[in-house]
């Protein structure tokens, strides 16, 4: 029977309390000799891992209701404005070109700590969105929307340096999904929130309302977050499993995250890539479908309120159907990179149900349609997205995820002002067409450019 050795244990055991298996932390102690002192007085926290996920996909939840929260409004308030569908796609165009300003969000929480730097961010994100209630033309939204997208660009990022930093491999790609419940979810949140409180007081109070939830979950953040390392309610128990379970190839060196190294990897582009072709998806449920189901389905604010949010609720449950993709593939002994690479592909090929939206007369059909679009979306997203936790160190995770969200940004930017550009001469068909293919080329680049490295071999001692 092979066994590790026990010098094996040990330094497992080490690296429940650092990361460099030198000495145990204070207050987390090892499996079996709980740690002592200051921090040791505190209750731990059974399974306080899937609380910090929670925690940072609430601020997911801000993150994407407030971005959401001009799509809903878009109806009234550019006829209040008079702002015409090209400047809509202007100030879409200002927040997508920001937001792609993701790396310098991601290079900040590597360097400064995700405690501190996502508080930082998703303050100043409420503070902005807040300011859109006075805006008086379409320039002062554009220039609000810009700075909205950078700090707002640090969502993604700080989402999966905590997962990374907070869970095993195997695990990573289901709190990766719920992670992203929190797009879809504040997405879905968006509609009925920012069409009560137009009904009830006016658009402006949206965007008021919305900016000060924001506020209220960064006093909860910087109460109750903590990493790993330093929380007073982890376990030694719950610190070994998570060490247990990391790739220690994977592990950071101190280091600060090298973007010329990063941009030079093959894997990096792997994942880029698939982003910059997938990401238009999110963007168009997100941004154009409230427009498109007023102008193309004659939907009224109410009937907006009613079925806007159903694809985003779909996509909520594509984020833990991606996951469990995954891991039914593992089961079947599917290495872990092409467990997602397959996940990503079944919803490639679902997304193609996107390209028959505009071909069907009933709008509820359509309202189905795009549902399916946002299920098959989430799908393949959340597992892509998690990849940057398996194939780069701990301390570029955030960076790298950054520099994808930049591909993914500049993929949506474009496609969104060829919505606007184009959607008064060809419609919006060819764009819901075109949604499918891309999906699915992304799929042949992820399966061509992706290498999974694997992790070093170690020598195992018998007894």
């Amino acid at each position: 029977m092979e066994t590790r050795s026990s010098s094996k244990v040990d330094a497992d055991r080490a690296s429940a309390g650092m990361g460099d298996g030198s000495a145990p932390l204070p207050g987390i102690g090892t499996p079996g000799n709980p740690a002592s002192g200051p921090r040791s007085a505190f209750r731990k926290i059974r399974g306080l891992r899937w609380y910090m996920i929670g925690l940072i996909m609430l601020g997911a939840v801000i993150n994407y209701l407030t971005r959401s929260s001009l799509a809903v409004a878009a109806p009234t308030l550019l006829t209040e404005l008079h702002i015409t569908t090209q400047e809509y796609s202007y100030i879409t165009a200002a927040f997508q070109g920001a937001i792609m300003l993701q790396p310098v969000c991601g290079y900040v929480l590597d360097v400064i700590g995700l405690k501190y730097g996502f508080a930082l961010f998703a303050a100043a994100w409420s503070v902005i969105c807040m300011a859109h209630g006075f805006a008086t033309n379409w320039q002062m939204l554009a220039v609000l929307r810009g700075m909205l997208g950078l700090a707002e660009g640090s969502a993604n990022p700080a989402g999966m340096k905590a997962v990374s930093e907070w869970f095993p491999a195997r695990e990573r790609g289901l709190a990766g999904g719920v992670f992203n419940i929190g797009a879809s979810f504040g997405s879905m949140l968006a509609p009925p929130l920012v069409v009560w409180a137009i009904l009830h007081y006016n658009w402006q109070s949206a965007f008021v309302i919305t900016g000060a939830l924001g506020l209220v979950w960064v006093a909860a953040w910087l109460l109750l977050y903590d990493a790993p390392a330093r929380h007073r309610r982890l376990s030694a128990a719950e610190a070994a499993h998570i060490a247990a379970g990391q790739e220690h190839h994977l592990e950071g060196d101190g280091k600060r995250p090298s973007i010329r190294s990063i941009l030079a990897r093959r894997n990096f582009w792997g994942i880029a890539l698939p982003r910059f072709l997938a990401d238009p998806a999110w963007g168009t449920l997100a941004f154009w479908v409230p427009l498109y189901l007023t102008t193309v389905r004659h939907f009224d604010l109410a009937q907006i309120a009613m079925f806007a949010w159903l694809p985003f609720l779909a996509a909520d449950l594509g984020c833990l159907f991606g996951p469990m993709v995954v891991l039914a593939l593992q089961k079947r002994g599917v290495r872990l990179i092409n467990a997602r690479r397959g996940a990503f592909t079944l919803g490639a090929c679902m997304m193609m149900g996107v390209a028959f939206v505009g071909f069907v007369d009933s709008p509820y059909a359509a309202i189905a349609l795009l549902s399916l679009a946002g299920f098959a979306h989430q799908t393949l997203s959340v597992t892509v997205i998690t990849m940057s936790s398996d194939l780069f160190k701990r301390n570029e995770v955030a960076t790298v995820a950054g520099l994808c969200g930049t591909f993914g940004n500049f993929g949506l930017l474009l496609f969104s002002l060829l919505i606007g550009g184009l959607m008064a001469t060809v419609g919006y068909t060819p764009f819901f067409v075109t949604l499918a293919v891309l999906d699915l080329v992304a799929a042949v680049l992820l399966w061509g450019l992706v290498r999974e490295e694997a992790p070093p071999v170690l020598p195992i001692e018998t007894k």
